[in-house]
């Protein structure tokens, strides 16, 4: 055998087992490094991978009655974040002046303590009537009559006489309203029971209301 034949032969020995020496290594670090750490949860005994997925959202169409009760909800709703500030306001004077009345036996005198305080009542009761929509003014009486017990019909007769409230009544007869607006916190005006307590707890007002409620 030539001696570069078997030199040859020996350099591939060498070659080949150096290659195998280091080929454990180099499979542990394709190994290493192949790998993803990731989270994981056992359920059941299956290791889970955890992930936190996208966000999902389902549309869904309303139907026409769906609409129209929105938007009734919506006009009450906006009716009594107007008119309340003005009912709750009113209420208070006419609560202080039945209180004083309650006291006075005298038609006369009774006549002028109401006659002493007569702007103050325009000014609380009748000047935001005319900014009112005829919708607005109806929930305003309903208002009116939660926080002092009395309906409108009753508290202008009480102060001005019932000729005078005959003639408010055909008036607000001619504009689709009712100066007898009931008001029942437990029934017919749940809805906006809710709705002035909601007003109250945003706005921090103190209930004064003389009927009873929910």
């Amino acid at each position: 055998m030539k001696i570069g034949s078997l030199h040859k032969r020996m350099q591939l020995l060498k070659m080949t087992v150096v290659f195998l020496l280091l080929l454990p290594a180099t499979s542990k670090a394709q190994s290493s490094n192949d790998s993803i750490k990731t989270q994981a949860i056992i359920y059941n005994g299956d290791t889970l991978s955890l992930a936190t997925l996208n966000n999902l959202y389902l549309y869904g169409h309303m139907t026409e009655a769906q609409r129209e009760a929105r938007a009734k909800y919506n006009r009450l709703r906006n009716a009594v974040y107007v008119t309340y500030p003005y009912a709750r306001r009113a209420g208070i004077v006419m609560n202080d002046i039945n209180e004083k009345l309650a006291s006075i036996s005298e038609k006369k005198q009774r006549k002028k303590y109401i006659n002493s305080r007569e702007k103050e009542l325009k000014k609380e009761f009748a000047q935001p009537l005319t900014n009112l929509s005829v919708y607005q003014g109806k929930v305003l009486m309903k208002l009116i009559n939660r926080e002092t017990g009395n309906n409108c019909y009753e508290i202008i007769k009480e102060y001005q006489g019932g000729l005078t409230a005959r003639f408010y009544q055909t008036v607000a007869f001619f504009f689709n309203s009712n100066l007898k607006q009931p008001y029942d916190a437990q029934n017919e005006d749940r809805v906006i029971e809710k709705l002035v307590l909601e007003v109250q707890r945003m706005y921090g007002y103190q209930d004064i209301a003389r009927n009873q409620r929910l």
